[in-house]
């Protein structure tokens, strides 16, 4: 049996506790924290951040959010909502030019109950598809192969972000 190696996800599979009340959300924090390439924070503008998730889907899947910690789309002002929908078209433009993907699932989960991971700070989630990533591995083992390390993730993106 071959192994694969994902030491990354091991914070997650053992289930991190998650914080106390009045402690900063994983957005939140990186966002306060000044070294982007250690919070994984590939860009800023005034209104919105977009971070690698540090627990992918799949390869490139990015998290795009509202600098505001705000937990419900109603709470957005206008000016959030466009910058947060051109920071999905310019992050899937990104990937389309450096990673020539062949689709992409973008989705919010709005209350814990849809899924939300983090329900007090919204976050857009971008996946990069292609054709053919879908195999056994995730029915059978549960597990997801990835096949780029965040680093190199980082490393590109942040270059085509730097050309623009």
């Amino acid at each position: 049996m071959d192994q694969l190696w994902a030491p990354w996800r091991f914070a997650y599979v053992a289930k991190e506790t998650p914080p106390e009340a009045g402690d900063e959300c994983f957005i939140c924090r990186g966002q306060n924290a000044s070294d982007d390439r250690a919070n994984l924070l590939l860009q800023r503008t005034p209104l919105s951040t977009v971070l690698l998730n540090k627990f992918p889907y799949n390869n490139g899947h990015l998290l795009v959010a509202p600098k505001a910690h705000k937990g419900r789309l109603d709470e957005l002002t206008a000016e959030e909502s466009l910058d947060l929908q051109n920071g999905l078209v310019r992050m899937m433009r990104l990937m389309e030019q450096t990673m020539r993907p062949d689709g992409f699932n973008v989705g919010l989960n709005l209350g814990k109950v849809a899924g939300a991971g983090l329900p007090g700070h919204l976050h857009w989630h971008i996946v990069p598809r292609w054709n053919g990533d879908t195999n056994f591995m995730p029915v059978f083992g549960d597990v997801r192969v990835i096949s780029q390390s965040l680093d190199a993730l980082y490393d590109l993106l942040s270059a085509a972000l730097a050309r623009e």
